[in-house]
């Protein structure tokens, strides 16, 4: 009889600043996402190590004192894996990896390798490995002799530990090549998007794990790969969905994320292209999370920076069936009332209830609330529809429930 097999963690700590423009709220909350990340990679998160600095050290990120107070632990508990929450520079992470001798993973470079580990087809590969190339490059310098001490895991998935060399020029022509053979499969894709005929795009946006997929799965009754880590989908997935009687397309793009590396948002532009050419945004927003509310800040942001942020959008308020707001005893008078307490029904009458019916609350995964959903799409699609085609106006004269 086989033994079942069990995911080995590589165990991991955790390491970030408060600064002028970073509370330690704010911190806790970046540190709680870099927590999921790591767990997402593979590794679990043993302890962190916060630090009150006005800005990083420029050599080592954290003061001297508090790297040996990491170095201790990190050779007292066999700690491999140390994950700093922003981007080093080239010299801070030499310079740290010569200190703690662990291998030192920055934010960037844990969501690279879990776009390495996600990415299924040649060209989401294509698109990550020219990500980490342009993350790699000036960082080469005393790079692979660490590789070839700390082989496999977290953060050395992709362009390989062995065939690639110190060589700058080497890297750079792989960059060219990379992009080249992007711009070649762009063109297929601009072709294959134009093919598509003259139906409404709607496309889904959102924060990373906040219920796209299994929104996708239940409206075009697909099976879209979805899971409770970040970044389950990389590849956008097209279906032609009909609610009603009237078809149209749905794409599944990408989930953002705070601080998400430019390189990455540099190399699927063309995959974000599916979110610039649609007629219709569906933002789905994962309202049981504390910090929902930034990430639908986040989100805009990166549409903003494609373009795409004055698209139509209906405001998709998902897993009310998680949603939990904390309470306080009618006795408790020095406890103070905030956004943490309100019902759901107190968040409708917040700036949401200025969005109208373009805020719509459902639970993908229970089917709640999907009917009045559909109708909502319905309206929005056969209104873009009619504009487009005024003649099939007598088609589509109502949402006609399925």
């Amino acid at each position: 009889m086989l033994e079942k097999e069990t995911t080995v963690y590589e165990k991991a700590i955790l390491i970030g600043i408060i600064t002028k423009n970073q509370d330690e709220e704010k911190l806790t909350e970046f540190l709680d996402e870099l927590e999921f990340l790591t767990y997402t990679a593979g590794g679990e998160v043993v302890k962190r190590f916060t630090q009150k600095m006005d800005v990083p050290n420029s050599k080592t990120f954290i003061g001297s004192g508090k790297m040996e107070e990491v170095l201790a632990f990190v050779e007292q508990h066999d700690i491999g894996t140390v994950v700093f929450d922003d981007e080093l520079t080239p010299a801070q992470q030499r310079n740290i990896e010569r200190i703690l001798k662990a291998k030192i993973i920055d934010r960037t470079n844990l969501i690279l390798d879990i776009f390495a580990q996600r990415a299924q087809t040649s060209y989401a590969r294509t698109q990550v490995e020219l990500a980490q190339y342009q993350y790699l490059l000036p960082r080469l310098t005393g790079l692979w002799t660490h590789l070839e001490r700390q082989r496999g895991g977290i953060g050395m998935r992709g362009p390989g530990e062995t065939e690639i060399e110190t060589d700058r020029r080497i890297v750079r022509d792989r960059i060219s090549l990379l992009k080249k053979k992007l711009l070649t499969i762009d063109k297929q894709m601009a072709t294959q998007r134009g093919n598509r005929g003259k139906l409404v795009r709607v496309a889904l946006v959102g924060y990373t794990n906040v219920g796209k997929s299994t929104l996708m799965n239940v409206i075009a009754k697909s099976d879209v790969f979805a899971e409770n880590k970040l970044f389950a989908t990389l590849d956008t997935t097209v279906r032609k969905v009909v609610i009603g009687n009237l078809p149209f397309l749905l794409s599944d793009t990408v989930g953002f994320i705070r601080k998400l590396p430019t390189q990455l948002v540099e190399s699927f532009k063309s995959t974000l292209d599916e979110v610039r050419e649609a007629d219709l945004l569906l933002h789905v927003v994962d309202i049981s999370h504390p910090q929902f509310e930034d990430h639908i800040e986040s989100v805009n942001k990166i549409l903003d920076e494609i373009d795409s942020a004055d698209k139509p959008a209906i405001m998709v308020f998902n897993k009310i069936d998680a949603y939990q707001h904390e309470t306080i005893d009618e006795d408790d008078l020095t406890t103070e009332r905030t956004k943490a307490h309100y019902t759901l029904d107190e968040w409708k009458r917040t700036w949401m209830s200025k969005i109208g019916d373009n805020a719509l609350f459902i639970s993908a995964i229970n089917k709640e609330n999907m009917e009045a959903f559909r109708k909502r799409v319905y309206q929005e699609v056969r209104d873009i529809h009619i504009t487009r085609f005024p003649h099939n106006n007598f088609l589509y004269p109502e949402f006609v429930e399925e």
